[in-house]
């Protein structure tokens, strides 16, 4: 692997670029600065202080010239040059009088005293001589120019020095940085590939080895989201296992049931009447097994989306009673007892098909797992901004533990009938979610009771409504 495309080199390489054009900003703009405001600072230094010295020079005598130039130099830190005109076309101006006895070569003719003589005014900047540069400010006085002159060598040697320990502090920087970015960034790609080899692992179908990480950083939260993907991915994978296997199941036993009749009914010797038993027994498989391939197609539409539901007024009365009328002759033979409670208006927003198709679940539901001479009710009613419809029985109830599974697919509560593929409930509390409504499990032992909620249309929500309002009592 290229050492340069991992996470640390890269990093310790970001760095490293952020602090050398850091450095490179400090070399063009902070030193360069700090030189400019040393050299204004002398200047200025320099201006404030030349018409004094010029006053003195030119006030004193013969006599006391030389003491003079000394003094005003020692005060002013700096060399103090007196110049006289030599010739006014071209302006040439010689050394009158310095404070420098050695040699007066390098301020012969300065541009700066010129400056100040041909304008009549103070002048001031910067000059260089054999590789030193110097502070100068002058001003004209009679018959000539004052002119002060400090060294800028000092300033510069310190500016220089700090140039070259920022360089120094720069390359230990960039080495610190390119360390310290690579530790940091080896430790950030150790993290990063276990969540690579957790989601490889997840990719490839383990789902028993959990994903951590103690970060509490962006890769913490990111870890926390592949370990509730991981749970999720495996509670589906559990369902998916145990629906196939409980689907295979639910089709074996009809079909290996069917074949079993009709190898049966192929011997010659069967009677009439154990033939017409065999093929009651084989219609019935078969009515199971058109049932099952229903609900499996129903619950596939489910999950792909593609159940369609209407949102038009239903009359939930009308569809309990519809239900009663269906099942009148199974409550018979089953000698249980079909009651339609409830005759208050309940008017759902809802697809008339779909809620008679879970009111058959529930009621068959009910049916098959009460005991004969038993009650089955179908009731009605409005609760705030809904409608109910509500199937009770007095069967032996649901234990409080497996209320919630008894919506799981293929789940059967434990010691009940074994009647149906389990799939029922599941489907049910599917088309009521998506109808905008729910499916409520409450009871206790010796009943049950399953309810239909779905939302209220608008017409039976503005009557609601006025129900309540008159039932409260007046604040007057």
């Amino acid at each position: 692997m290229n050492p340069l495309r991992s996470v640390g080199a890269r990093l310790g390489l970001g760095l490293a670029v952020v602090v050398a054009f850091a450095l490179l900003l400090v070399d063009l703009i902070v030193v360069p600065s700090l030189e400019n405001n040393l050299i204004k600072s002398k200047l200025g230094q320099l201006r404030e202080e030349v018409p004094t010295v010029a006053q003195q020079v030119v006030a004193s005598s013969t006599f006391t010239l030389v003491d003079t130039l000394q003094a005003a130099a020692s005060s002013s830190n700096a060399r103090v040059v007196w110049f006289n005109v030599l010739t006014a076309a071209p302006l040439t101006l010689t050394v009158y009088a310095d404070s420098n006895s050695i040699s007066t070569a390098d301020v012969q003719n300065d541009r700066i005293a010129l400056a100040a003589y041909r304008d009549g005014a103070p002048a001031s900047g910067t000059v260089s001589w054999h590789g030193q540069r110097y502070a100068e400010s002058a001003v004209p006085v009679a018959e000539g120019v004052v002119l002060l002159r400090a060294s800028l060598h000092d300033s510069l040697r310190s500016i220089a020095l700090v140039r070259r320990r920022l360089v120094i502090a720069g390359l230990i920087a960039l080495a610190a940085s390119l360390l310290v970015g690579y530790l940091a960034a080896a430790l950030f790609a150790r993290r990063i590939r276990r969540l690579e080899r957790a989601a490889d692992r997840i990719a490839g179908g383990d789902f028993g080895e959990p994903v951590t990480d103690a970060g509490r950083d962006e890769l913490g939260d990111l870890a926390a989201t592949f370990e509730r993907m991981r749970q999720r991915l495996a509670r589906l994978e559990h369902a998916r296992r145990e629906f196939i296997a409980n689907a295979s199941h639910e089709l074996r036993t009809p079909l290996f049931s069917l074949g079993g009749f009709l190898e049966l009914m192929s011997e010659e010797d069967l009677d009439a009447n154990t033939r017409i038993e065999f093929l009651a027994t084989m219609r019935e498989q078969i009515e199971r097994l058109t049932k099952l391939a229903t609900e499996l197609l129903d619950l596939s539409r489910l999950d792909a989306g593609r159940m369609h539901v209407e949102r038009e007024p239903v009359d939930l009365v009308e569809v309990a009673e519809t239900l009663a009328a269906e099942f009148r002759a199974v409550a018979r033979a089953g000698e249980h007892i079909l009651e339609v409670e409830g005759s208050e208006t309940a008017t759902a927003l809802a697809d008339e098909e779909r809620a008679l198709q879970i009111g058959r679940i529930l009621v068959e539901n009910a049916l098959v797992h009460t005991p004969a001479g038993t009650a089955v009710r179908l009731r009605t009613a409005r609760r705030d901004d809904s409608v109910l419809l509500t199937v009770e029985d007095e069967g032996p109830g649901i234990p409080v533990e497996q209320a919630e599974q008894v919506f799981d697919r293929f789940y059967r509560v434990e010691g009940s009938v074994a009647s149906g593929s389990g799939l029922g409930l599941a489907i049910a509390r599917e088309l009521a979610e998506l109808m905008g409504g729910a499916i409520e499990l409450s009871g206790m032992p010796g009943r049950t009771i399953f309810a239909l909620v779905l939302p209220a249309a608008a017409a039976d929500f503005a009557v609601s409504r006025e129900n309540r309002s008159l039932k409260e009592p007046s604040l007057q």
